[in-house]
């Protein structure tokens, strides 16, 4: 029987190699997510995404929508900036997020709206809805909506007046009157003068953009582009999109008004209702907030179910034809709750 005997060898270290080390160990508490691009990569990947509905804003509102745009994004990163500067903090606006935060803001105005309130809508969510709750990972809810919520409370004759496309009238329903095609519906249901099929035309003006509507949500195609890169890149994921338009589809299927479920005139409805209005811009981008939404996996289903249920009942039972905004920032307050409720059983414990 042999042995082999074997020396501790001394590990001699400087404290300047110590310390060099222990600067390569970052120590954060959980959850531990991980992601192989920075943020400012992450945010020009949605600026990316969300061109295509810049584009359509300009072939169907004309240049005035892309200035409301850049309006939208110099003013939020101005905002940014002057506050960063103030507190004496370091500027944060490489990270683009205050770029994205101005395009939805413009995305969700009417291409009426005066420059003006464009401005005070992204200074408030910049300067009151983001870095009052200390800045981009702190606010609770999501700045652009946020900003649309107040101008909608301080200036609603503005942020209800909508123009006719500029490609012109395709069908009855493509916004020449003012009224968007979610208004267009309240006021038939309202007026007893709603049928069903009369709503089937409008669907191809609803799936390019040819409608009345705010600036970025009137264009399904142009936004499920956006969406697919975004999905390809794993920015986004699936749960919350398909849980939240899935839901508003379902209910609208369920409750379409025409006594019928299994009929051309009873998909007609929940089909005019996914696509007219904010819920894919709303679905896609801003439900999606990495910050104010869920992190666990039912919790992200339960956060769309959540708005979709919230959306119907605003439009289908409130006085406002539209409750996509409404939706996602009630639900943005109860992330917290979704989170502890959902969390998934930690390995080798026991839930209580």
């Amino acid at each position: 029987m042999t042995t082999t005997s074997m020396t501790k060898p001394e590990i001699e270290k400087s404290p300047d190699t110590v310390e060099q080390k222990s600067e390569l160990l970052s120590l954060s508490s959980s959850p531990h997510i991980r992601h192989t691009e920075s943020v400012p990569q992450i945010m020009m990947w949605v600026i990316i995404a969300l061109l295509p509905s810049v584009i359509a804003s300009y072939l169907f509102f004309g240049w005035h929508a892309i200035f409301l745009t850049c309006v939208g994004v110099s003013s939020a990163v101005a905002t940014e900036w002057i506050i960063t500067r103030l507190l004496k903090k370091p500027t944060t606006i490489g990270d683009l997020s205050a770029v994205i935060t101005g395009i939805l803001l413009a995305f969700n105005v009417p291409p009426t709206l005066p420059w003006w309130m464009v401005v005070i809508g992204s200074a408030f969510a910049i300067g009151v809805a983001k870095m009052t709750f200390g800045g981009l990972g702190g606010n609770f809810i999501n700045p652009a909506l946020a900003g649309r919520a107040m101008l909608m409370a301080s200036y609603p004759a503005a942020m209800t007046s909508f123009s006719a496309p500029k490609l012109g009238a395709i069908s009855g329903l493509d916004g020449v009157t003012g009224a968007t095609p979610l208004a267009h519906f309240k006021a038939s249901m309202a007026d007893g003068s709603f049928q069903a099929l009369d709503f089937q035309d409008a669907l191809y003006n609803l799936f390019t953009g040819n409608v009345g509507g705010c600036i970025g949500e009137t264009s399904a195609v142009a936004l499920l582009i956006g969406a697919l890169i975004l999905w390809y890149k794993r920015i986004i994921g699936f749960g919350i999109p398909l849980s939240f338009i899935g839901t508003v589809f379902i209910l609208f299927w369920l409750f379409n008004g025409t006594g019928e479920l299994f009929t051309s005139g009873s998909l007609i409805i929940p089909t005019y209702q996914v696509l007219a209005g904010g819920l894919l811009l709303g679905a896609f981008f801003m439900a999606t907030d990495m910050v104010t939404s869920p992190i666990t996996p039912l919790g992200k289903v339960v956060f769309g179910i959540g708005c979709g249920v919230l959306t119907f009942l605003i439009r289908k039972f409130g006085g406002y034809p539209e409750g996509v905004s409404y939706s996602i920032l009630l639900m943005n307050l109860v992330v917290p709750l979704i989170e502890k409720y959902t969390r998934p059983k930690i390995y080798g414990g026991v839930r209580k």
